[in-house]
């Protein structure tokens, strides 16, 4: 029977001339190689190598045997390579930031595709100084960061919209907005219930600012809670309005929880990144990522 260790042991013998050194290669003893050559020798019915003063010279027929086997022999070390290193990969604990909220678009589709995730919320700037600092393997980040020692790629786009319940009657609302009464919606808007994931209100004072060309609403939220997804799971059960990431809400107004009260084209679309180190290791790691987020964000509202 053929033993696929003995051409590995043949190779190495060929190329270096020398037992010693084909020993250190393969992380054997010299004895052990010798032993080796020995038996594909019985087992081709040829010698394959003669003995010099400073290693070993091939024969005429281990010439032709090393045509013959090595180009299998090299495809066959590389998918043995390339199937050890994606083994390796699928084992990998890899560390990704990304925002909280963000979290609750895309947390479910990343743990769906790696075993071992180590997940850090921060904001863009912390988590692009954790990335800079390899202390994170990537980042997924709303702001670009273009330095020499990282890269980036746009992986999709998001945007704030306004939502409500489904079961709360925004006809009045949606009146004003077709007549482009700007004053009488936003006084409609103040006189709502308010939920915000931050008492800073983010989200809020963006979409004013491009909707209305006002710094900050006169509203004061009722209600902020610390987690957009769970903000949005207790909105949809109550009466109230939010902003929030299109992609936080897509499910909830796929699921008939919530209704897309008002996607104004005045408020901008924002670039999402994958962000990591060049030369990372991961790299193999980055391109899934990439593609599935490219995907998942290609399905917007």
């Amino acid at each position: 029977m053929v033993n696929l260790e003995w051409y590995r042991t043949f190779k190495a013998v060929y190329k270096n001339g020398n037992f010693s050194l084909a020993a250190k290669e393969l992380f054997m003893s010299q004895p052990a190689v010798s032993q080796q050559i020995s038996m594909l020798e019985a087992h081709v019915g040829n010698k394959l190598f003669n003995r010099k003063s400073k290693g070993v010279e091939p024969t005429e027929y281990a010439k032709l045997l090393n045509n013959l086997i090595i180009d299998a022999l090299e495809r066959l070390e590389n998918v043995e390579t390339s199937f050890r290193t994606k083994a390796e990969d699928a084992n990998r604990l890899i560390s990704i930031g990304v925002s909280q909220h963000l979290f609750g678009c895309i947390g479910d589709l990343l743990i769906s595709k790696f075993d071992l995730i180590d997940f850090t919320f921060a904001d863009n700037d912390a988590l692009f100084e954790l990335v800079d600092a390899k202390k994170l393997d990537f980042a997924i980040v709303t702001k670009g960061f273009e330095t020499f020692d990282t890269v980036y790629e746009i992986v999709g786009k998001i945007k704030l919209i306004m939502v409500a319940p489904t079961n709360q009657d925004v006809t009045e609302f949606r009146q004003r907005l077709k007549a482009d009464n700007f004053a009488e919606i936003e006084q409609w808007l103040n006189e709502q219930k308010w939920y915000s994931h931050d008492a800073r209100i983010p989200h809020i004072k963006l979409f004013w600012l491009h909707a209305f060309n006002k710094k900050r609403p006169s509203m004061v939220p009722n209600y902020i809670i610390p987690s957009e997804s769970e903000m949005l799971k207790i909105l949809a059960k109550n009466e109230g309005v939010a902003v929030t990431w299109n992609c936080n809400a897509r499910r909830y107004i796929q699921e008939n929880k919530l209704q897309l009260l008002w996607n104004s084209f005045h408020v901008p679309e924002e670039f999402v990144y994958v962000l990591t180190t060049k030369n990372n290791k991961s790299n193999t790691f980055f391109d899934v990522i990439s593609k599935e987020l490219k995907l998942f964000f290609g399905n917007r509202l």
